[in-house]
């Protein structure tokens, strides 16, 4: 019966663990300026692609956030493409931010995509049980 009972336990951690990995969607929330902050997130994203390469992640780019995502402006723009490059990683910026700054499509990095409301694809990616990760100074 110990033996029983030891088998179902380890079948069960085996089976959650699994059901984890397949499931892991997390949503980064980037509006600050701050390059260490910036590159806090280009690495963190990196870091999660190696150890779960089936992982689906998106940043959300809005605020002053914007320069990240910008071609002539980022300090990250070959890291930001590999990654878009990966499977199941986006950076998505927020057109209303894009709208603010009169800053045209054409300026992104190639890839990058635009939502019309960065807050709205946050709060939407939440409700379909993306995890959240504020990207903060």
């Amino acid at each position: 019966m110990k033996k029983l009972f030891s088998a179902f336990v380890l079948l069960f951690f085996y089976y959650s663990s699994n059901a984890q990995l397949k499931n892991y969607q997390a949503v980064f929330d980037v509006s600050v300026k701050d390059s260490v902050s910036q590159q806090a997130v280009i690495r963190e994203l990196s870091l999660i692609k190696t150890a779960s390469p089936e992982a689906n992640l998106e940043a959300v780019v809005y605020g002053q956030g914007l320069n990240l995502v910008l071609k002539d402006k980022s300090a990250h723009s070959d890291a930001i493409t590999k990654l878009i490059n990966t499977n199941h990683v986006s950076f998505k910026v927020c057109g209303m931010t894009l709208n603010r700054n009169h800053v045209d499509k054409s300026q992104l990095i190639p890839g990058v995509e635009v939502v019309p409301d960065g807050i709205y694809e946050i709060v939407m990616k939440q409700k379909e049980g993306w995890g959240y990760i504020k990207v903060a100074q």
